[in-house]
């Protein structure tokens, strides 16, 4: 398999960043793999496992290390060195903003999910883009009914964070968190977790939310540029992912109380104007906690304080559009028994 067009896919797809015509090959093992689109793979091993997963990296496309981490699990999937359990669909999201070294070109691509790439005007080539990843993982997981749906769409931070690796848990619309998926991120040394409050257009949300999905988004540390991450870092989540994707019947060890750090969305700050501002540094890891009525952010006519208790921010970031999220503000909190499955 070695120089095959599968094998060199993510160089392909920044070939072609906006579109490539499918084809397939065989997959080592037995069955198929098949390029749909640029940056979408879809491996079918012969017999597949009760699982359908998506792993997706790059919807940033400076967000490197999940890139290169991905790219190495299709390489050895391809050549065989490890085998293919389940069905997967591996996604390269953003080749254009891969090739620049950008977060995006005009539109964050993770805003644009659950049908938002359907309003606005601006960044039309990002929108069509959201709009034909949703339809990808439509095809993928509606293809079986009775199957466990897994997403994992891995990113890193714009700043460095006090907890170095964490996950977003997407609202979950009253339903229990799986104590079996916490687990699994425990593992891959992702040991902190934030709830999100409500219905959101980022990529996991929509797989959850429209497909039933345990789906998550992952920040894996801070970005760097191309070779220039320790991939040593990501050890973890590379074993867990590989062991996840070619052993059906493997499964992380029961979750035990005090092994996750939990949080929980308490509000957002959306920016306002070009006046927006915040009242702290640019060093501010994720994470960081401010103390009842201190200061936050300041707009045109808005101002933002913490409230009766201290908050931490996550995601701190002035430079989005107007109207767009610039933080999160969070809480401690603990996951009671009766919210876990």
């Amino acid at each position: 398999m070695k120089g095959s067009r599968i094998t060199n896919f993510l160089s392909l797809s920044r070939e072609h960043p906006w579109e490539l015509a499918p084809f397939s090959e065989p997959l080592a093992g037995g069955g198929t793999v098949s390029a749909w689109d640029t940056g979408v793979l879809c491996f079918e091993p012969a017999s597949p496992g009760n699982k359908d997963i998506v792993i997706s990296c790059g919807i940033h496309g400076n967000e490197t290390a999940p890139i290169e981490l991905c790219e190495q699990l299709l390489r050895d999937l391809v050549e065989g060195r490890l085998s293919c359990g389940h069905r997967l669909l591996l996604i390269f999201g953003h080749p254009a903003a891969m090739n620049q070294g950008v977060r995006e070109l005009e539109v964050n691509l993770n805003r644009l999910f659950s049908g938002a790439h359907e309003r606005g005007e601006n960044g039309g080539r990002e929108r069509q883009r959201a709009g034909r990843l949703e339809q990808y993982v439509g095809r993928f997981f509606g293809q079986r009914t009775d199957t466990e749906r897994l997403h994992y769409d891995l990113h890193t931070a714009i700043r460095p964070s006090k907890y170095e690796k964490f996950a977003i848990y997407p609202y979950t619309h009253g339903q229990p968190y799986s104590r079996r998926q916490l687990a699994f991120l425990r593992d891959c040394e992702v040991d902190t977790i934030l709830l999100a409050h409500g219905p959101t257009t980022t990529f996991s949300y929509f797989s959850a939310h429209r497909f039933g999905a345990h789906a998550f988004t992952v920040e894996l540390g801070k970005v760097m540029p191309f070779g220039q991450n320790d991939m040593g870092r990501f050890s973890a989540v590379d074993h867990c992912l590989r062991q996840l994707v070619s052993e059906p019947e493997w499964a992380p060890a029961p979750l035990e109380p005090g092994q996750i750090r939990v949080f929980k969305v308490c509000r957002e700050i959306i920016k306002q104007s070009d006046a927006f501002h915040f009242h702290f540094g640019k060093d501010v890891a994720n994470f960081t906690a401010f103390e009842p009525g201190e200061l936050l952010a300041e707009d045109a006519e808005h101002s933002w304080r913490v409230g009766d208790q201290s908050e931490a921010v996550v995601f701190p970031n002035p430079a989005v559009a107007k109207g767009q999220r610039a933080a999160l503000m969070v809480l401690d909190y603990s996951l009671s028994g009766a919210e876990l499955d």
